[in-house]
Formats: structure tokens, sequence, C-alpha cells
């Protein structure tokens, strides 16, 4: 019997199984997902997509759009395809294993209408205490940010949609990664609770745009007291809200 953990997401309609030792998607997965640009008939590729939580959660948000998850680590891209089969989405949700360390042509793709990726958070073991080994892919960048900025630009197409989330403290150094190629940048800041500082943000750029910078209204995720989560959090959670790009 397999007693690898199952979780469900958006309110029961994703079926996530999880390796208990290893990188469990969470918070940052599901606002990733909700944030996923796809209109339908659109060809979107998730970077390091782990297990498929943020991917299959798009999948899910995004029903006439086609899904590509890209995960350096074999074992892990081997649940994340059990994760595709255990939702019944083999028709339009595929797992590739790749690195964003390698050019993006050498996975004979053509340039997709939208890419995402949750990136490490951390390119620095200095920075932290090391995680565990499990977790090291997870946590740690092996190339930087501007491994996972570059193949993102490689990987969309003109005009095409770049979504990221990460910590708000490396805002800067997003934006000026994706800036020599994308524009049409627009910043929602993510607070634990209203009055604390953003410790994420969800960035969303266009290749080749050229609009004005927007920063949109922040996400606060926990009330003060009482509920979890706040109406909008829970609602993005439960999958009844999406987080839009006006």
């Amino acid at each position: 019997m397999d007693a690898t953990p199952e979780d469900r997401l958006l309110d029961g309609r994703v079926r996530l199984r999880q390796a208990p030792e290893g990188y469990r998607a969470g918070m940052d997965a599901a606002l990733l997902a909700a944030a996923c640009d796809a209109p339908d008939g659109a060809r979107v590729l998730e970077a390091g997509c782990g297990v498929g939580g943020a991917l299959l959660a798009a999948a899910a948000r995004r029903p006439a759009a086609l899904f590509v998850g890209l995960e350096r680590d074999p074992a892990t891209a081997a649940l994340a395809r059990e994760n595709v089969a255990l939702n019944d989405m083999a028709a339009r949700v595929e797992i590739l294993e790749g690195d964003v360390a390698l050019p993006f042509k050498t996975l004979g793709l053509a340039p997709f209408d939208a890419v995402m990726a949750n990136p490490p958070y951390f390119d620095d073991p200095k920075a932290l205490r090391a995680p565990a080994p499990a977790k090291q892919g997870a946590w740690m960048a092996d190339g930087g940010l501007e491994a996972w900025t570059s193949f993102l630009l490689k990987a969309v197409r003109e005009g095409g949609a770049i979504t990221l989330i990460h910590r708000a403290d490396r805002l800067a150094d997003i934006l000026s990664l994706l800036a020599p190629k994308a524009g049409s940048f627009q910043v929602r800041p993510i607070h634990a609770r209203a009055d604390a500082p953003a410790k994420r943000v969800l960035v969303r750029a266009l290749k080749t745009g050229k609009a004005p910078l927007q920063l949109l209204p922040p996400l606060v995720l926990h009330p003060r007291e009482g509920a979890k989560h706040t109406a909008e959090a829970e609602a993005i959670l439960r999958g009844t809200a999406r987080l839009e790009w006006v």
C-alpha cells in the first residue's frame, strides 16, 4: 500500500501526494496558482514544479489551458506524474525532467504563452542554516536567481507573461534581471498581517512589454484575531477567487 501522504487543495478539487521528508507545497504554491495568467488555449510552463502543487492547482483553475511542469529531481518528477494521473489531468498536464541551469532550447519545445515559477528563496548557503537534504533543492538555487529569470525569459514568447512569487527583499533583483527583455511589471505585495511588512511579492511581467510599472493593492493573509485567514486569502485557498492582474 502506498504510504505517501495525500493532501487536498482547492477545497478538495486537487489531490496531492507529497513525500513527508521533502519540501511540501504550501501558501506560496497556492498564491502562484491563483495568479497564473493563462487564457483559454494557452500553453503554460512551470519551472521547478516539484510534485505539482502549484501546477495542478493552476490547471484546475484554468481548465482550457495546457500545462507543462519542469522538475530536475527524477524522484520528485515521478511523484508529480503520479499526481497528474491521480487528478485525471494527463490529457493536458505533462511533467518533464530538466534543469533551469540548462538552456531552454535543450528541451526542444516552442516558447510558451506564459511561464511561472516559485524559485528557491536562497542562493547563498551562508544566508541560513543548511536545510534538510531532502529540501536542499527547494531552498537553495544553485545558479542563483539569475539562472531562473534567464530561463524564464527564454521559455516565454514575445508578449507572453512571466509570473513569479519570491521574497520581498529580492524585488529589486527580480526587476533588474527581467528588465532587459521584459516590462509592463505588476507587483502585488503579500503581507502576513496588515500591520506587518510584506515578506513575499508576486511579480508579473510581459516579455517585450513597455507599460509603466504598477504597484497593486496588497494581499493580507491573516487577520489580527479570529479566523486563521482573511476572507480574501480563504477564498483564494478554496479556489473561489483568483489573484487578478489589472
